[in-house]
């Protein structure tokens, strides 16, 4: 699910179901959808309709909040 945008940031055309919720973002001019944990509501990041097929969204996830585990 995790693809290179070309944004710099990590990305993803889908995610968990179930474990994200969103909502409207009015912190910058235009509105935007933000995604948060379901469990904590910890900011993920935010939503963009500019993704790859088959979803077509880009999931774009703040760096910061992802913590990578070695299998």
């Amino acid at each position: 699910m995790k693809y290179d945008s070309g944004t710099g940031w990590p990305s993803y055309f889908e995610h968990v179901e179930g474990h994200m919720l969103s909502q409207l973002d009015f912190s910058l001019i235009w509105p935007r959808v933000e995604y948060h944990c379901a469990r904590c509501g910890g900011h993920q990041g935010h939503v963009f309709d500019d993704g790859p097929e088959p979803t077509g969204l880009r999931w774009c996830n703040n760096g910061a909040a992802l913590r990578f585990v070695p299998a």
